[in-house]
């Protein structure tokens, strides 16, 4: 990006969010991160990249060089905000209106919307919990074009925000920002607990949390995730104008991914440990077609080296042994994923990958239901999410009545 001829750069009403901030402030990956989970776009200005930017950063905060600093399009400015200042600024609901619902959901997935919306156009109270964007990992996703009903597809983005108007449109009640904590039995009620200690309660809950994308747990990436390593291509893809990635996921995930980079992107490698990819013929053949993507079979990446900006990474030849280290500017990785369990564990039954045993949608904890990414079984897809996203409702049904509800 050529800063110098951007408008916005040092204007106190920018046409969009400005974040100012640096590489090591760990308040400045915080709020980007917290940009990130809700979808928001926002441009970032790196000042030291930029020494005219730390001059107006100290111009708004009266000669202190403080940051994140926050520029908002309507002129508003935050310096060093919490999450909860930047959902209020956002206009996030992070409260609900009471402390009993008929039924409560845990995550804006298809799965949860769902059967959200399905309870409640049966005239049953529902409250919705999402601690990111709603649409879950559908909502970070290029295009869907698999999901029955779009026959051209649709983006992710859109299909998420729809999925959000149609679960309101019938009377449910969406949290965002806010994170459940701890999920107990008290008597007859289950009792969802937020980190802003709040407690909801319910006779019956619904966890349809998901699944997070798998970590590669070598060293150096822990340093560098938020900087160099990224596992959304969407949020963080448009950062690498130019710039040499490397995708690190031999599935349809990988490659659709990979694909999507292109559009920044100058050189998009992929890497594969295992000598073919798992990724679909189609997708194989789109990435083969485009003259700046490569795929590299049957390696494994060892070591990210840097810290406050990725240097180089290596590359170990699993036929051979041999090591050797690569330049890229980034690192995105899609190897898998592993379910959001946590709010059940030591409290109901998981399969031995940490999946919720829910065969008939009720775990193993009375009146605690599981449905899509999280549940042992499912086919991590978006149109099964929602079928059982609507099973689950139907399940929570014949539950609540055999209580007399």
């Amino acid at each position: 990006m050529a800063r110098k001829k951007n408008p916005d750069l040092y204007s106190l009403k920018p046409s969009s969010i400005m974040v100012y901030g640096a590489v090591w402030c760990p308040d400045c990956k915080r709020a980007k991160q917290f940009f990130g989970e809700q979808r928001v776009q926002y441009n970032n200005v790196d000042i030291d990249e930029d020494p005219k930017s730390v001059a107006f950063v100290e111009k708004i905060n009266e000669g202190k060089r403080i940051i994140p600093t926050i520029i908002f399009p309507d002129g508003d400015v935050l310096v060093e905000p919490s999450n909860a200042e930047l959902a209020k600024k956002l206009g996030l609901k992070t409260e609900a209106k009471r402390s009993y619902y008929d039924t409560i959901v845990i995550g804006g997935g298809p799965a949860g919307l769902t059967s959200a919306f399905y309870l409640a156009r049966e005239g049953l109270d529902v409250l919705l919990i999402e601690k990111a964007g709603l649409g879950g990992q559908t909502g970070i996703t290029q295009t869907l074009d698999n999901f029955p009903g779009f026959d051209e597809g649709i983006r992710g983005g859109e299909f998420a925000e729809r999925l959000g108007r149609q679960a309101r449109k019938f009377g449910v009640e969406i949290l965002q920002a806010q994170e459940v904590q701890e999920i107990n039995r008290d008597g007859q009620y289950v009792i969802a607990e937020t980190g802003s200690d709040i407690h909801y309660h319910s006779k019956a809950l619904l966890l349809a949390s998901g699944a997070r994308y798998r970590r590669m747990n070598v060293p150096g990436e822990d340093d560098l995730i938020g900087i160099n390593v990224h596992f959304c291509a969407t949020c963080d893809g448009a950062f690498y104008k130019g710039k040499k990635v490397l995708v690190v996921g031999g599935g349809n995930s990988g490659f659709e991914e990979g694909l999507f980079l292109t559009k920044f992107a100058s050189q998009v490698d992929i890497l594969v440990n295992s000598p073919e990819p798992k990724a679909s013929k189609i997708l194989q053949d789109k990435v083969a077609e485009k003259e700046n993507m490569h795929v590299i079979l049957n390696h494994s990446i060892t070591e990210l080296r840097g810290k406050n900006k990725l240097e180089g990474v290596v590359l170990k030849d699993n036929a051979s042994g041999q090591a050797k280290e690569a330049q890229y500017d980034g690192v995105f990785v899609f190897v898998g994923l592993t379910p959001n369990n946590d709010l059940l564990k030591d409290k109901a039954e998981f399969d031995e990958r940490g999946f919720i045993k829910a065969p008939h949608m009720m775990s193993s904890l009375p009146g605690v239901f599981a449905a899509g990414d999280v549940r042992a079984g499912s086919t991590k897809q978006a149109a099964s999410a929602a079928g059982e996203g609507a099973s689950a409702a139907l399940a929570i049904r014949e539950y609540l009545k055999s209580l007399g509800e």
